[in-house]
């Protein structure tokens, strides 16, 4: 109950400033659905091109899309954590989280929410959702708890891998780039991983797992008989990624001295 009220409050905080800059939060939501209608673009001009991607036709990669978008947005709603370094570890902003009772991870995602990032989850659902109805996809019963599954395995690998990352930063406060570098690998969750060479499949799927963040999960509605199981690993492997993060972050954190003088 305690952080479902903070969760509250800084949900108030945010609408109210965005109510008091209301141009500036539809600019940002206008410019979230532009960039990814310009990801949609791009797959669109690629099939005036092909019929087939590895056997793979447009609305199949239009459904992949659809869902990698779905756990993306809410995942950026939450892990805004792109300039820790130097907010929180170079300016000091952490000593203030932690003299405060609630934990500091959750103070640093509520500090940095950003609810318009939903609307990008909610356009992924509808490309999802017109894609399945285009290619005919038969729902069981208990599809829906999988989706969901599914989707919450994702955001925790996204969220894990990202604060691995971040936690680098209480080792070193130089900035190294990484961010842009993880951004840049897990696109290529948002396309079937059968298209790359070995090497890039190992890599998206055991060492840096974006692999599950948009195809596994997807392909379990497109082609269960193949990849229904890689699919059902998504949860166990979002579990297994964010327990080693936050074991980073822990030990990241207690190397930290706090800013001095």
């Amino acid at each position: 109950m305690f952080y479902m009220s903070l969760i509250v409050e800084y949900l108030r905080n945010y609408m109210k400033t965005r109510l008091t800059y209301r141009s500036d939060f539809w600019i940002e939501v206008l410019s979230d659905l532009l960039f990814n209608g310009m990801n949609l673009f791009f797959i669109l001009v690629v099939f005036l091109h092909t019929q087939l991607l590895d056997g793979w036709n447009q609305d199949q990669i239009l459904f992949i899309y659809g869902y990698f978008m779905v756990p993306y947005g809410i995942f950026i709603t939450f892990f805004n954590l792109w300039n820790f370094s130097e907010k929180y570890i170079v300016k000091g902003e952490l000593d203030r989280i932690l003299t405060r009772p609630a934990h500091n991870l959750m103070q640093l995602m509520l500090e940095n929410i950003d609810p318009s990032s939903l609307f990008s989850a909610l356009t992924g659902f509808i490309v999802m959702a017109y894609a399945g109805i285009k290619l005919q996809l038969s729902v069981a019963w208990y599809d829906p708890l999988v989706f969901v599954l599914l989707v919450a395995g994702s955001i925790m690998i996204y969220g894990g891998v990202y604060m691995m990352f971040t936690a680098l930063s209480f080792f070193s406060d130089a900035p190294t780039g990484i961010m842009a570098l993880l951004w840049n690998l897990q696109n290529y969750g948002r396309y079937p991983i059968t298209i790359y060479n070995g090497v890039l499949q190992i890599l998206l799927t055991w060492v840096l797992p974006f692999a599950f963040v948009g195809f596994y999960p997807s392909a379990y509605f497109l082609d269960r008989a193949h990849f229904g199981v890689m699919a059902l690993l998504t949860p166990v492997v979002g579990a297994v990624v964010l327990g080693v993060a936050l074991w980073v972050w822990n030990t990241g954190l207690r190397r930290y001295r706090g800013a001095g003088s």
